[in-house]
């Protein structure tokens, strides 16, 4: 299978290159000098600078050429501008399958980016537009370091041919049939590092962390469930796996954006010194009014939703959390 990846930043790099080692990929760049960059040296010098690119991966700026010849388009743009771009790409064969990368949520709609897919591309199948979620730090990843992650999608036997398609002898891929499920966690999980980020920030230690992570997961799998995603799920790789990878790395960009945020520094001077977008920010507030609309109480998130919106200290978010009313520990997880 010849496979498109759409989006030329951190992760959708490691994944082209990933693809590249066992089929023919073209990555699509918005700018063609970083597309020119990246077939000149196959390396990507704006987004994994350190790291070799197989000599078969192309690059190019232009969405046509990407996915001409393409039996699977994977995209690998942010949230935010997610529909913008599939909106762009040239009508595709119902059966190419639409794999996201994004960990995000759509502001206007409160889509997941598979729903969107479905929303851009109504005819085609909805069990061949899924997801490639899990513990996957890009820098890790693309310097060979053993990993795992799920690919969900809701035809069985075309989640066997992903399987295939992006297994490597050090990236071991799990296959999930709970799309829902696992793109929600991983949209879930950034409001949750941006809060781990905060309690680093703040000097907190371990005990805080461990606590913070085990309500997270559960603030998480309550939304989850009800989106419509399975318990289990929240419990793999693309639940509790991208949580805890998220919440503890400082490669995390949501966790970078908590820990300046924890150290008194403002959200525009964060966010002015990254290259690359922290999905926490801009998803916080679709992800509370998920929340809202299905009535599920999220304490972490409300208060992450107040540092970042309404300029909430985030030692004061601290005490908030810590005196709210007592309770059993799996009230409303089932």
């Amino acid at each position: 299978m010849r496979v498109a990846v759409i989006g030329a930043g951190s992760w959708g790099t490691a994944v082209a290159g990933i693809a590249a080692t066992n089929t023919e990929t073209t990555i699509w760049a918005r700018r063609p000098e970083l597309a020119e960059a990246i077939n000149a040296t196959h390396s990507n010098p704006d987004y994994l600078p350190h790291s070799e690119l197989p000599d078969r991966l192309h690059a190019t700026s232009d969405l046509e050429e990407a996915v001409a010849s393409a039996d699977v388009v994977v995209m690998g743009v942010p949230s935010h501008g997610f529909r913008a771009v599939l909106e762009q790409i040239p009508p595709l064969a119902p059966s190419v399958p639409v794999v996201s990368l994004s960990k995000g949520i759509e502001q206007d709609t409160l889509m997941r980016m598979t729903e969107v897919a479905a929303d851009v591309l109504p005819d085609h199948p909805q069990n061949r537009i899924g997801v490639l979620s899990g513990p996957n730090l890009a820098r890790e990843i693309a310097a060979g370091q053993p990993a795992a992650s799920v690919v969900a999608v809701g035809d069985r036997e075309l989640a066997s041919a992903l399987q295939g398609l992006f297994m490597t002898p050090t990236f071991r891929v799990y296959t999930n049939a709970d799309v829902v499920g696992a793109e929600s966690a991983g949209a879930l999980k950034n409001v949750m590092a941006i809060a781990a980020g905060m309690a680093h920030g703040l000097g907190f230690g371990d005990n805080t962390l461990a606590a913070l992570l085990t309500r997270a997961l559960a603030e998480l799998t309550r939304l989850g469930i009800a989106l419509g995603g399975q318990p289990l799920t929240f419990a793999g790789l693309a639940g509790m796996g991208d949580l805890i990878a998220t919440c503890m790395s400082s490669q995390s960009r949501n966790h970078r954006v908590g820990f300046g945020l924890g150290q008194g520094r403002s959200l525009e001077e964060i966010t002015g010194e990254m290259r690359m977008v922290a999905e926490g920010v801009k998803s916080t507030r679709g992800i509370l009014a998920l929340g809202a609309r299905h009535e599920i109480e999220m304490p972490i998130a409300e208060q992450v939703g107040a540092v970042l919106y309404d300029a909430a200290n985030p030692a004061d978010v601290v005490a908030n959390l810590m005196l709210r009313e007592a309770k059993g520990e799996m009230e409303g997880i089932a």
